[in-house]
């Protein structure tokens, strides 16, 4: 791949490693720095404490981002039982403490299948998903309810693939519009002690792997070449 100004301008589909506490837009805008272009996009969000997978379409390929956005997702993470964050993952304290003695694998494996398949599923209140024109996690932070409306989703593959309690570690493959944090946390419902996201990597999108993607440290080097 040709990492100059000039290519990136015409169009690249480059594939990012997403470090960990950075939003998808500050891996946008570190590129547009990098190689000063205006047209960057990415297709599909990742949360601040996620990792993993990002395409970021530049030039020509920016008109190709819903196309990338609307394929299927791998994820793998660990959710932690017990307790319930209100954002669903360790943006926010965890609170609401309950035991977890009597959870078994046999039970954390069974309350796996309500969530296969077509499910309908609450997206977090702290989201970006937008109501009358302003995001939900700006409205929640402002101490605002938001009811949000149940949505289709299609949860493909949900595997159990290591437990130590109270961590559990998943793997999901599943449509776009999946909110993880919220399966996290409808997972700990059906078990009765809680839980809450507390890692997440993206490992595929389409046929686009994690193993192929740069790190963006590797991306400066490649846009620092003669």
């Amino acid at each position: 791949m040709n990492y100059t100004k000039e290519a990136l301008e015409e169009g690249q589909v480059l594939l990012i490693d997403k470090p960990f506490r950075w939003t998808s837009f500050d891996v946008i805008g570190r590129i547009r720095k990098l190689v000063k272009i205006k047209k960057v996009g990415h297709a599909g969000t990742l949360d601040p404490l996620a990792t993993g997978l990002l395409i970021v379409c530049t030039g020509r390929f920016t008109k190709r981002i819903n196309e990338y956005m609307a394929q299927e997702k791998e994820y793998t993470g660990t959710f932690t039982l017990g307790a319930t964050t209100p954002t669903y993952d360790l943006e926010s304290e965890p609170g609401d403490f309950k035991p977890t003695a009597g959870i078994t694998a046999e039970m954390i494996q069974a309350a796996v299948k309500p969530f296969t398949g077509e499910i309908l599923q609450v997206p977090p209140a702290h989201s970006a998903i937008k109501v009358d024109g302003k995001r939900v996690y700006e409205l929640a932070r402002e101490g605002k309810e938001v009811k949000l409306e149940p949505r289709k989703v299609t949860i493909r593959e949900f595997i159990i693939t290591q437990i130590e309690m109270p961590v559990v570690h998943f793997k999901v493959v599943c449509s776009t519009g999946t909110y993880i944090r919220s399966l996290a946390f409808d997972f700990g419902r059906e078990l009765g002690c809680g839980a809450y996201l507390s890692s997440l990597c993206r490992t595929r999108i389409g046929e686009h792997k994690l193993q192929d993607a740069m790190s963006m440290d590797l991306f400066a080097e490649k846009v620092k070449q003669p």
